[in-house]
């Protein structure tokens, strides 16, 4: 022991020699001091911010040539190079304006971005990757920010009332069907994207543009990452898996491919779980990218996603926990998008894209097998004029769905349900600045359902007015979107959900700290109900229930964010808050009732900490939520069961031995609370007329991740921190 201590000590002394002293300046082209601007030394740990004065100071012990980033809200990054020797290092650094004013105003209301150049940004896309508790999942990260809900038996993003299939997925503007890969019944999914491939993140919470369909309540639009400069290796070795990525950059272009293998079996046979497996989850994934500009102006990019998962287990009878049936899941999803984009003469630009999705599961329960097949293809462009006052979006698409499940009984032959939906839509909007101080976005989209036969035209409006330093937002909208899968296969004529917004928000963002408060009201109409409440079927199992668009509900709300990475040395938080009321008459519902899915009050604190002389990174995220209802056929009346309340304190460290290499560990439910997320209840009583039921717990109490990342290249400064 006492030796293994001398050595971490000798390490971490050695890591103090040599140290570099940076210091420098940040002023504007006026020779104005930027306070709070960012300073990091690229591919470490190292850095720090700006003063009033536009001064800053940091230590790094790493040596030889390094790039130094320096960037600010509304205005554009620089880099510059250093040479570490010892020595102290001055760096004087003029940032450019970026092309939107500081203090003018823009439209915030319902939105999250999260990109490092945008001035709005209140979420980068490095915090999607290092949040405690996120595991480097983007609905993880997502599901601390206002407006969502805790749902832990499925991990998906619930927003303002809505369920998990209300929220959608676009990548470069194409829609992306079935965004989740397959997990167990009652136990958390994860997005199929991971966040290192993004250069952006814009997570809106309603009141979307209008380019943007087929989301009732959310959308979450992901930006990929453009062509990269640096020719680099990545591997992982896993704690559950590895994976290995090589980068290939040229002028003007780059290629990549990464291949991941990830096997739970291992874990989970040293891991007590609720889940009775018989092969735990095993996936296979493999990724590309190409990007390539043509000039100055075209960039062509390609994203393809290979993926196939395989998982099998016990399900337990409620009333009799030794019997048994077994469950087994197989999927392969392809995903592949296509996007070009050029400035055109006249201040003209254009964006096109086509992308194709393939989802295939196969499943057996006992003696009844089902085959899925979905497919889904959509083709968009979009047209963008900018003057000195307007910019006008216009632009059309198609997607077009194709559906076909099957299932097959030993006794009762083979049932199949199916439907084919195209969908085009042309959309519309101009942002109008009147005035520096405010700025109005007005739209229109409108659809044609080629299965139903609907046509409909859905306005959005938006309007912004600064205030002081902050800035008030307002905006409205009509959305719609098809009902989901397992019921338009039974029913092929239902049509679209709708749903309207009306949202305001306050919104301060200055010296690296940012406050945001808002409230919305949300309608919905034409919900899918069934005409004779019971049940909800098992998704396993064809559907034979008659189903119509009567259902309706309502969701309202308040929020609260605060974020600050300036207050304290090294120390980056935020915190979170959403109140909400809503309820819901759709479904089996025979009355109008809180969904099982939604808290009234959910709550988050997201706090990291860099400690330079470790050269490590410490995060940890407490969540807790209200109780949820539940049915319970045991008392009288619908959902009026409640949940105990949620609590999870999740930390992980990040810890750079080497410029090159990264050791990861990360822990959820660090105390070990016993969340319960629900109740199931057998389908009949027994002898004394009780239901047996079943608690919906966490499949185990604490989930460890360890990782070990390496990054090999001819810039030794490179590492996968932005990835984790």
């Amino acid at each position: 022991m006492v030796t293994r201590l001398t050595i971490f000590w000798f390490l971490l002394s050695g890591t103090a020699l040599a140290q570099t002293n940076l210091r420098g300046r940040v002023t504007d082209a006026q020779g104005n001091p930027i306070p709070g601007a960012n300073i990091l030394l690229r591919g470490t740990y190292d850095g720090s911010s700006t003063d009033n004065n536009g001064a800053f100071v940091f230590v790094s012990s790493e040596k030889g040539p390094q790039i130094l980033v320096i960037s600010a809200i509304s205005f554009k990054p620089e880099e510059q190079p250093v040479e570490l020797s010892g020595k102290e290092v001055f760096v004087s650094a003029v940032l450019k304006e970026a092309v939107t004013e500081l203090n003018a105003v823009v439209i915030t209301a319902g939105s999250f971005t999260a990109g490092d150049e945008d001035r709005r940004t209140t979420f980068k896309s490095l915090d999607i990757a290092s949040t405690a508790g996120a595991t480097a999942d983007i609905a993880g990260a997502l599901n601390t920010l206002p407006g969502t809900q805790k749902v832990g038996e499925t991990g998906r993003l619930f927003v303002r009332g809505g369920d998990d299939n209300e929220t959608r997925t676009f990548i470069d503007g194409m829609v992306v069907l079935d965004a989740y890969s397959p997990s167990a019944p009652n136990t958390p999914s994860r997005g199929r994207f991971l966040p290192f491939m993004f250069k952006g993140t814009s997570f809106s919470t309603g009141g979307y543009s209008a380019e943007y369909g087929q989301a009732l309540s959310s959308a979450l639009a992901l930006d990929s990452k453009d062509e990269d400069e640096t020719t680099r290796t990545d591997v992982g070795l896993l704690s559950v898996g590895a994976d290995v990525a090589h980068t290939q950059a040229w002028t003007k272009g780059s290629a990549a491919a990464k291949v991941q293998y990830t096997n739970l079996r291992p874990y989970m046979g040293l891991i007590n779980q609720q889940v009775d497996w018989i092969t735990p989850p095993l996936s296979t994934e493999v990724s590309g990218a190409v990007r390539q500009r043509f000039g100055d102006k075209g960039l062509l990019k390609f994203y393809g996603n290979a993926n196939e998962a395989n998982f099998s287990l016990y399900q337990h009878a409620i009333a009799d926990p030794t019997g048994k049936l077994p469950l087994e899941v197989t999927n392969r999803y392809r995903y592949g998008n296509l996007s070009y984009q050029v400035v055109l003469p006249r201040d003209w630009s254009v964006r096109t894209g086509v992308s194709y999705n393939t989802s295939a599961y196969d499943n057996t329960l006992a003696t009844l097998a089902q085959r899925e097949r979905g497919t889904a293809l959509h083709v968009k462009a979009a047209f963008e004029k900018t003057t000195s006052s307007v910019v006008i979006r216009t632009g059309g698409e198609l997607i077009d769905r194709d559906y076909r499940s099957a299932w097959t009984d030993e006794q009762q032959g083979t049932l199949t349900q199916s439907f084919h939906e195209p969908i085009t839509a042309a959309f519309g909007e101009a942002d109008i600045t009147f005035s520096k101080n405010f700025v109005a976005r007005a739209g229109v989209r409108g659809e044609y359902n080629g299965l139903t036969h609907n046509a409909a035209l859905d306005p959005r409006l938006s309007l912004a007015r600064k205030l002081g330093q902050g800035q008030l937002s307002l905006a409205y909208g009509r959305f719609r979107q098809s009902p989901q899968t397992q019921w338009l296969r039974a029913n092929n004529q239902l049509h679209a959900e709708k749903a309207e917004h009306w949202m305001l928000s306050y919104q301060l963002i200055t010296n690296s700290r940012t406050f945001r408060a808002e409230v919305y009201y949300k309608r919905y109409d034409d919900l899918v109900r069934f005409t004779v409440p019971g049940t909800l079927p098992s998704a396993f199992q064809p559907l034979n229930i008659a189903m119509d668009n009567s259902g309706n509900g309502y969701a309202r709300g308040a929020e609260l964010f605060w974020r600050d990475n300036r207050t304290f040395r090294n120390v980056d938080y935020w915190i979170s808050y959403s109140y909400l009321d809503t309820r819901r008459e759709y479904l089996y519902y025979p009355t109008a009732a809180v969904p099982s899915f939604a808290s009234a009050h959910n709550f988050s604190v997201v706090y990291k900490h860099f400690v330079p002389k470790l050269k490590t990174q410490f995060g940890v995220t407490w969540s807790l939520a209200s109780a949820r209802p539940y049915h319970d056929p045991n008392r009288p009346g619908f959902l009026q069961g409640r949940t105990p309340n949620y609590s999870d304190l999740s930390a992980n460290v990040s810890y750079l031995p080497t410029s090159w290499m990264i050791v990861h560990f990360s822990c959820t439910n660090l105390l070990g609370y016993d969340n319960i997320f629900g109740y199931t209840y057998a389908t009949t009583p027994d002898a004394q007329g009780v239901y047996a039921g079943r608690a919906i717990r966490q499949p185990a109490t604490r989930f460890l991740f360890l990782g070990i990342f390496i990054t090999l290249s001819k810039n030794k400064g490179i590492n996968q921190l932005p990835s984790l």
